[in-house]
């Protein structure tokens, strides 16, 4: 994670964080840390605020008797948690997400797992139409802790150019 300290006033400072356009390089891998243990709780809260219905993520009784013997963690869960793991080192530059694609789920997630996350920079180019902006595409891989992949997708993000990003404009 790229951090550094912004001097606001006398003796004063604010920590900054995330990478700009030119501080990525095609093949760099970052580690996203600190890692993260799920609860069962979190689980249920995100299947409830996202009305996923499935028992397979919050009845124990029902999700004993499948192939896992236990409640799995809802997917688009470990996919927000994996992604904002990668956000202070990956993306707090960006202006926006262009696109996802290859999101894949090679094992499961269950309550107690703890994630951990890495970037690898797969592409980066100018933007065409943007001259202080450019596009950065990298591939997330979510591991859990015993190594195991759990999760991986690519995405693309439009990134500001150093001096271009909005912190770099206002004050807060």
């Amino acid at each position: 994670m790229v951090q550094y300290a912004h001097k606001v006033g006398e003796q004063r400072y604010r920590e900054r964080f995330g990478r700009y356009f030119e501080d990525f390089t095609v093949g760099d891998v970052y580690e996203h840390r600190p890692g993260r243990t799920i609860t069962e709780t979190e689980n249920t809260w995100f299947t409830l605020l996202t009305m996923n219905q499935h028992p397979l993520h919050f009845d124990a009784e029902y999700a004993k008797h499948s192939e896992f013997g236990k409640p799995l963690v809802a997917s688009p869960f470990t996919l927000s948690l994996i992604v904002g793991m990668s956000v202070s080192d990956v993306s707090q530059k960006a202006i926006a997400n262009l696109g996802w694609k290859e999101i894949k789920i090679p094992a499961p997630v269950f309550a107690g797992d703890t994630l951990y996350a890495e970037s690898v920079v797969l592409d980066k180019r100018e933007s065409k139409s943007r001259p202080t902006q450019g596009v950065v595409t990298v591939k997330t891989i979510g591991r859990n802790q015993h190594g195991t992949v759990v999760m991986e997708f690519e995405r693309t993000m439009l990134v500001a150019k150093r001096g271009h990003a909005v912190e770099d404009k206002a004050n807060y």
